[in-house]
């Protein structure tokens, strides 16, 4: 029996042999590949009650996902790329982590001459343009016909492009486990992304988010976009409030209704924990435009690639 190194010395020979005769293929089919209009969430802010049901929801719904990275970690060059394992923190649920998608931020606001506190259920803003798909060099960040976008981690390297080009910083990088440990331990990105991927498998059942399924005070509501950005609106209306996510970074399908303006929110942020602040449209900067046509053929080749060693890894 081959020992695990001299394996996976085996799969990375074969997978750089197919190399050229993948990347000559040319790019994967992009878009959602539907005509159908693309989903969106309604959070109501308002009726959030901080009780945490759709946190407890989406870790049992998503825990098969969940990385188990491999231990010790590999030796990273050059050092300045960080070891980031929360494999050991996994009860963490005050912020954004590889191991909870979804965590509630607490808010204070001022509401008719009086101090009220708001709880607001925090995850992927899942943009109609999103930076993190088309920017992605390895082509793992994809976004789904639903229009709901999410990353592949049989294919991620962990290179963080996706949370260095998101506005919110929202992905998060969980170190040990993914592509890289096969292919280059050394010097690729040293880890896995992961984030919201709106439970995509389960809506391909016809079924909820697992979020939306849990929550007893029915804070969040999803259908199509234009219906979503209508109840927005008449929501917004009766509260005399305030939308969020209409045309940030371009507009997302993600729209929180607050009864206090956003930008008279108070609320911690820092490293997994995103803000609501006005956000320009990110893949209208001309740059980003031209970095993502370059991108493009060679994030189409690399998925197909990694998706090529896969295969050869499970018969292996």
């Amino acid at each position: 029996m081959r020992s695990p190194v001299s394996r996976r010395q085996f799969l990375k020979s074969t997978v750089f042999a197919a190399g050229a005769a993948v990347v000559g293929t040319g790019p994967a089919a992009a878009g959602p590949g539907t005509e159908e209009e693309p989903l969106a969430t309604l959070i109501d802010i308002s009726r959030c009650i901080g009780c945490e049901e759709c946190v407890y929801a989406c870790n049992d719904a998503n825990a098969r996902k969940f990385p188990e990275p491999e231990k010790p970690f590999p030796t990273m060059y050059p050092s300045r790329v960080p070891v980031e394992d929360w494999s050991d923190q996994r009860d963490v649920t005050d912020r954004l982590t590889p191991y909870n998608w979804l965590y509630i931020q607490y808010a204070t606001g001022t509401k008719d001459g009086e101090e009220i506190t708001l709880t607001i259920p925090r995850r992927c803003m899942h943009c109609q343009n999103p930076p993190c798909v088309k920017l992605c060099p390895w082509g793992a960040a994809k976004q789904q016909p639903s229009g709901l976008s999410r990353i592949d981690s049989q294919l991620c390297l962990g290179g963080s492009k996706c949370k260095d080009v998101c506005p919110w910083d929202i992905p998060q990088r969980q170190t040990g486990v993914g592509l890289y440990l096969d292919i280059l331990p050394a010097f690729a990105g040293n880890g896995v992304m992961y984030k919201c991927d709106r439970c995509y498998d389960r809506l391909e059942k016809g079924e909820q988010p697992a979020c939306i399924e849990a929550c007893p005070e029915q804070v969040q509501v999803i259908g199509r976009r234009s219906e979503i950005i209508a109840l927005a609106k008449e929501r917004a209306q009766e509260m005399n409030g305030h939308i969020y996510g209409l045309d940030e970074n371009g507009g997302t399908h993600t729209l929180y209704v607050s009864p206090v303006p956003f930008d008279q929110l108070t609320y911690d942020t820092g490293k997994g924990k995103p803000h609501l602040k006005p956000v320009k449209d990110t893949m209208a900067d001309g740059s980003n435009l031209a970095l993502a046509l370059v991108i493009a053929p060679v994030a189409g080749a690399a998925a197909a690639l990694g998706k090529f060693y896969n295969r050869i890894k499970e018969e292996a």
